[in-house]
């Protein structure tokens, strides 16, 4: 009789694996859970690439369809602009710059004729030159004489929620040209 029970319990031990799998789970769930943690700040942070591509271009798109422009009418779509960031808040992390670029005559330099900063608290400069300046224009990009282009540039001081050493804190910025459809829009009435 105890000769086959230690049979039966010895049989038991070998061919019992339930508790193998318990511990394989607490080995791998660590790492399924910093793998969904980082995956989060990665989501968040492709979601900001799109959502500053989107603004640059509404911006750009939405000031050069103007006729004239005034300070009034570019400070209202500067508040339509963080409409198209949310969720994030451009005030604490963000700045947005418009400039008009243009040029007179052909041997005539490229000049920034007008550039206003939107909403936002991050002190930025723009990668186009200051107004009244000379314009520094991306390689390959002209403006011929007679010409004006709006631009519209859109900065991000990004900050990871969990893991910086992932994805450390880094300022994204966007642009976008746009030609003017229906005037120069080289002064800012």
């Amino acid at each position: 009789m105890i000769r086959l029970l230690l049979k039966r319990l010895r049989r038991g031990f070998i061919e019992d694996r339930r508790g193998g799998v318990m511990i394989e789970f607490a080995f791998i769930m660590p790492l399924l859970l910093f793998v969904m943690l980082a995956g989060v700040d990665l989501v968040r942070f492709a979601m900001l690439q799109q959502k500053l591509t989107r603004a640059a271009t509404t911006m750009a798109d939405l000031v050069s369809q103007y006729e004239s422009m005034s300070a009034t009418q570019l400070n209202q779509l500067f508040l339509a602009v963080e409409h198209v960031v949310a969720p994030f808040p451009l005030g604490a992390s963000g700045q947005v710059v418009v400039s008009s670029i243009s040029r007179v005559d052909d041997p005539d330099p490229v000049l920034v004729d007008w550039q206003r900063f939107g909403p936002g608290g991050v002190t930025v400069t723009s990668n186009f030159g200051v107004q009244g300046g000379n314009a520094t224009l991306p390689a390959g990009f002209t403006v011929g004489g007679g010409d004006s282009v709006i631009v519209a540039e859109v900065f991000y001081d990004f900050e990871p929620l969990l893991f910086q050493f992932i994805l450390p804190p880094r300022r994204v910025e966007h642009q976008a040209m746009f030609r003017p459809r229906f005037g120069a829009l080289s002064t800012l009435n």
